[in-house]
């Protein structure tokens, strides 16, 4: 379950300063954190930096939260920009500038607010502006409301909801979200260390309180009190002293509460703190292959993500309906665990209590608790009006799902409130011995929560992988020259060039079928059709050929030709 939402971020940081005052003693000056050192050939670097590895920076800008409880979604979009300066997605995008994610918007439309809540109209929620999570954030992900870009819904203009959906938004979803715990002992610390260095910025979370000295946060692991603050790692120095007991070295972490603050926006967080990168929870989340949603559509019933584990089954499927003609392109789930085998299948059919036409599979194994995509080895056609189903096997650690939650207004007050989830009938199953059951008849420990779960496993679709053959060139001379591309993304197997003759006199086609084979992905193949007689559009219509492009997975494409002919030499007109 869910239960860290993030209080008021700055506004809170100046109470706690304002009340904290050995923290504010042991500030140390404005500054500048010590030239990072770039990264070495080692696979792990005693000292590692984002923002200067090998002379790039894989970091954006520093921004500035203001007074309202958002820093978790500065954190979410740190991660998510990082690793879209990493992959280049951002600028593959046809974008300008840095990568530059909107966090008001995530904020207004999370779906857990009092102003947005789609599975509870006009219900109860967490008071917009005054908190959220990591949680919270991918379930905004990955149903596809976001993240769009600050351009599209600027932070600048956060006292005012900006508009769920535009048709001028760029979507950004990540193909995958993990989260790691280092452990006590740092046994797990190089997993995070590799994450960072591969993937780019990790969304982590410590506690605003009085732990803090010279910018360097130790909060001791016998501190009870929970994390309150979220923010981003970018690197980390092994050698760096702190007040931790334990031994030296920290992470370097971005803030979000603008340059002016710690070294130019930046501080550091020991390896040994109570909360970062140890909290299950917020401890540390890498968004990874981050890139750009375009014509695509998410079919889900778990409106609010993860927010509970169920263990009575390792089997279950979700039942959706297709609203259009689509293509199925990937599936979706969260893992509960590390090292889990999962098996994906999709059917066409559940009759007699079985699923039933199996139309694709894929089996693998997922190393890190999180968020998974998996692409379809081959893509399924969707009917409008079909129904489809999605099953899901998991090794171990349960199946994620979603249900009624019960969270806090903000992290340690007695305040809380109820989020609902809503459920329906024929939504989804699970594996109950040798038959399927229904998930809305389970009766919970709270019956609250009955009627309300349902399985996070979503339907991804997309563009059809398959090949686009166009005729990009036409030229006269000894017959008719044609030179045919695949704009396609898949290849042009058994292409077949047909060609018809039409006007003139006399006119014949020596060979008017062409066996072209395969003609790959971005590649071009010229071949040509020797013509023979005589025409000049005088008294006969103007010799032409009809044009037809065959290839399997694609519709045919056709195209004409005019040109003027004297016994089998051509001078094209049209």
């Amino acid at each position: 379950m869910n239960y860290y939402v993030f209080t008021k971020g700055r506004l809170l940081t100046i109470l706690v300063l304002l009340t904290c005052a050995s923290m504010i003693a042991s500030a140390a000056p404005q500054g500048r954190l010590p030239p990072a050192q770039p990264a070495t050939p080692r696979s792990l670097p005693s000292h590692y930096d984002l923002r200067d590895v090998n002379g790039t920076n894989y970091v954006t800008g520093v921004r500035d939260q203001g007074q309202y409880g958002t820093c978790w979604t500065h954190g979410i979009m740190a991660s998510m920009e990082g690793n879209l300066l990493m992959t280049g997605n951002w600028a593959a995008a046809g974008e300008d500038g840095e990568p530059n994610l909107a966090e008001a918007h995530l904020d207004w439309w999370n779906g857990f607010n009092d102003q947005n809540n789609d599975d509870d109209p006009g219900g109860n929620g967490i008071p917009v502006h005054y908190g959220g999570d990591y949680r919270v954030g991918t379930a905004y992900l990955t149903r596809g409301d976001g993240a769009v870009r600050e351009i599209d819904a600027p932070y600048d203009n956060i006292d005012i909801q900006p508009p769920r959906t535009d048709p001028t938004y760029h979507y950004y979803y990540p193909h995958d979200i993990e989260w790691y715990v280092a452990g006590q002992d740092l046994s797990n610390i190089d997993t995070i260390k590799l994450s960072l260095m591969q993937h780019g910025v990790v969304g982590t979370a410590f506690c605003v309180a009085s732990f803090m000295q010279n910018y360097i946060q130790y909060q001791p692991p016998s501190d009870p009190t929970p994390p309150n603050h979220a923010v981003a790692i970018v690197g980390w120095d092994d050698t760096l002293v702190t007040q931790a007991p334990q031994g030296p070295g920290a992470w370097i972490v971005k803030n979000s509460w603008g340059e002016w603050w710690g070294y130019n926006g930046y501080f550091y967080i020991s390896y040994y703190d109570k909360c970062c990168c140890q909290d299950p929870q917020m401890g540390a989340i890498s968004y990874q292959d981050v890139q750009r949603l375009e014509n695509s559509k998410i079919y889900s019933h778990d409106y609010h993500g993860w927010r509970d584990t169920f263990t009575a089954s390792s089997e279950v499927f979700n039942a959706f309906t297709a609203t259009s003609n689509d293509f199925l392109k990937a599936v979706s789930f969260y893992t509960a665990a590390d090292n889990v085998q999962y098996t994906v299948k999709v059917y066409g059919a559940f009759q007699d209590g079985q699923l039933q036409n199996e139309l694709a599979s894929q089996t693998g194994t997922i190393t890190y608790l999180g968020y998974h995509t998996i692409d379809l080895p081959t893509s399924v056609a969707l009917t409008e009006g079909s129904t489809f189903y999605l099953y899901l096997s998991l090794s171990t650690g349960g199946i994620p799902f979603d249900r009624t939650s019960d969270v806090p207004v903000l992290l340690g007050a007695t305040s809380r409130t109820i989020v609902k989830s809503i459920a329906h009938a024929g939504e989804s199953y699970y594996k109950n011995g040798n038959s399927w059951t229904d998930l809305y008849t389970y009766q919970f420990s709270d019956s609250s929560w009955d009627h309300t779960a349902n399985f996070c496993l979503k339907g991804i679709t997309g563009p059809r992988h398959a090949p686009a053959l166009q005729i990009s060139s036409l030229e006269g001379g000894r017959g008719i020259h044609v030179t045919l591309k695949n704009i396609g993304n898949a290849p042009a197997n058994h292409t077949v060039l047909n060609a018809s003759g039409f006007g003139g006199v006399f006119l014949r086609v020596r060979n008017p079928s062409l066996n072209l084979g395969t003609i790959l992905v971005n590649q071009s193949c010229a071949t040509g059709f020797v013509v023979f007689g005589f025409g000049f559009g005088l008294l006969k219509s103007m010799p032409q050929l009809n044009l037809t492009v065959s290839a399997d997975g694609m519709e045919p494409v056709t195209g004409t030709v005019q040109f003027k002919l004297f016994g089998s030499h051509t001078i094209l007109v049209s």
